[in-house]
């Protein structure tokens, strides 16, 4: 039976088929990659996230405009994506799946498509961010904010003593930074969200 199969796959290989198969196998895949690479792109521009759905359009689109993030005496902009979305490749394609429930929002539940409903769950929207940030210590905003590259110097006195607390208390970024670029929910800040630290460093990693 194995030299038979052997045989098989040798006529197979030999035949001038297996070489339009072989061609056809790697146009499909090269497609294939071509487009998956284009989507997670395309759905991590500021474009895609901003306007794409009325519900960022209307809402948190309209709160990060003309904020510090958005417009500021150097002109470096920092927008949903460079927030929000992860850049190493292992939590980025697990987000981009995660993603999946925002779909779900929008096209079934509608959960948040009214102003009046997105501020009734805002609350829960940003204690599920803040959560999330603080679980694998504020990886997004140190993709930008290098703590190493700081120079205290530069900062006010009221910055190295806080910078100093937040170090010694081990907070992370997003404790003491929130609000930047979204109203602030009333309710408990992300200091009064309990995370296990014991996961923030291989969170932090992957």
């Amino acid at each position: 039976m194995p030299r038979r199969v052997i045989a098989k796959a040798r006529r197979l290989v030999a035949s001038k088929k297996s070489i339009v198969v072989l061609l056809a196998g790697f146009a499909i895949g090269f497609i294939a990659l071509s487009l998956f690479g284009t989507s997670m792109i395309y759905t991590g521009t500021e474009q895609f996230c901003a306007t794409n759905c009325h519900e960022m359009a209307n809402n948190n689109t309209r709160e990060y405009r003309d904020t510090i993030h958005d417009k500021n005496r150097t002109g470096v902009r920092a927008t949903c994506s460079d927030c929000h979305v992860p850049h190493s490749p292992v939590p980025l394609y697990i987000a981009k799946m995660g993603a999946l429930n925002d779909l779900w929002s929008h096209h079934v539940t509608h959960s948040v498509d009214t102003p009046e409903k997105f501020d009734a769950a805002r609350q829960m929207m940003a204690t599920r961010v803040w959560t999330y940030m603080k679980g694998n210590d504020s990886r997004e905003c140190r993709y930008c904010h290098d703590e190493a590259k700081m120079d205290p110097e530069k900062q006010s006195a009221m910055a190295q003593t806080r910078h100093a607390r937040a170090k010694k208390e081990k907070l992370t970024c997003v404790d003491c930074h929130y609000g930047i670029a979204h109203k602030v929910p009333d309710g408990p800040g992300p200091q009064e969200i309990e995370v296990d630290k014991a996961f923030i460093s291989r969170s932090a990693i992957f």
